[in-house]
């Protein structure tokens, strides 16, 4: 009887489906890679971030108080200055040669009083030989006290002339930083010819930002109750997403309600370098002074379907638990568990999608977990 020969090209294929099935039921049997971090305690402290404005501490138009052509603009715009830095000055001849005048009336006036108090001097003694009578002695009483009064007068003209001439140099009333000035020498100025510059004191600075009322009620609540500390550290998110370097301090809270329905506060920054700058709008970080150790997981780890918050915990023996949480809330990036995990248990933050619970996993610790 002949044996039937199996042909050599069919033993081979076999071999290969069979080494592929093989393979494959390997793969499928080998566990899943997912990425896990512990449950660690941790200093979160609650935190709220809001839009504030920067407010200059101090901001003042510039203005002529006397009238006159400008001689000189001794700023570069831009620049900083300090008190009692001379920015202008008015042409000052004709407000000399006021001082002047009035000077020579005083002196006049005061040699008139002179002479009225020696006929008052002579006629007393008149009167007391009966040479004249005593109307001649009152009036010269009375001409002593007219000189007197005239010599008061002109030296409040004086005086009134003196700060006129002050008035022609124009100085910086604080330390401050010039905007650009809206006459150049040669200019007619005035006190009706408006704003000649802006001068902004920009350190140290104001940030005001408005605070909802149910927040600040709340916030007030907990404070009582011993909840929370009553401090705040305030930081500063800048316009190009940078984090302002100095710390602020709160230094008033409004006493009413704004139709915003807003308390208004504001708070005071360092701007030794004048980055922040009149106007700008920024973000601004409150968070509590007092250290605030919580239970945390990251972000991530955390899933909600219709009955709440669960994670995904990866027990001693490598497998998966379903695990419901209580999340109280978030911060940079953590979750805040308030029920449901202990520290060190370690949950998945990566590969989640391709887990279910009651099988084992390749759990691998994230980076810095």
């Amino acid at each position: 009887m002949r044996r039937s020969r199996i042909p050599a090209l069919s033993l081979s294929s076999a071999l290969l489906v069979a080494i592929g099935f093989s393979a494959q039921t390997a793969l499928a049997q080998q566990a899943p890679a997912v990425v896990v971090a512990p449950a660690t305690i941790m200093d979160l402290r609650e935190s709220v971030d809001l839009t504030g404005k920067v407010t200059a501490i101090q901001k003042v138009d510039i203005r002529a108080r006397v009238s006159g052509f400008l001689e000189a603009v001794n700023f570069t715009e831009g620049q900083k200055v300090t008190a009692g830095t001379e920015l202008y000055r008015v042409e000052d001849g004709a407000y000399r040669a006021a001082v002047q005048e009035i000077e020579g009336q005083i002196e006049a006036a005061e040699a008139a009083k002179e002479f009225a108090i020696l006929e008052r001097d002579r006629a007393e003694q008149l009167l007391t030989s009966k040479t004249i009578s005593q109307a001649k002695v009152d009036e010269a009483h009375a001409q002593v006290r007219k000189a007197e009064g005239d010599l008061i007068r002109l030296k409040g003209s004086k005086d009134n002339a003196d700060l006129n001439l002050s008035y022609t140099k124009i100085t910086a009333p604080f330390d401050g930083i010039v905007g650009l000035t809206a006459a150049d020498v040669g200019a007619l100025v005035g006190p009706d010819s408006g704003p000649l510059v802006t001068l902004t004191r920009l350190d140290p600075i104001y940030v005001q930002f408005p605070v909802a009322t149910a927040l600040y009620l709340t916030y007030r609540e907990r404070v009582l109750k011993g909840e929370i500390s009553g401090g705040a550290n305030v930081g500063l998110g800048l316009p190009n997403g940078t984090e302002y370097k100095q710390k602020g301090t709160i230094n008033f809270i409004a006493s009413n309600v704004s139709g915003t329905d807003t308390v208004t506060v504001r708070a005071e920054f360092p701007n030794p370098d004048s980055i922040l700058l009149d106007g700008a709008l920024v973000r601004v970080m409150l968070e509590q002074s007092d250290k605030q150790d919580v239970l945390a997981v990251p972000q991530q780890a955390v899933q909600r379907d219709q009955q709440g918050a669960f994670v995904l915990v990866v027990d001693a023996s490598s497998k998966v638990e379903l695990r419901r949480i209580d999340v109280s809330r978030n911060a940079r990036g953590q979750a805040v568990i308030s029920k449901g995990l202990k520290e060190g248990e370690n949950v998945i933050t990566e590969g989640a999608g391709k887990v279910r619970p009651g099988i084992t996993v390749d759990a691998a610790t994230a980076a810095g977990g």
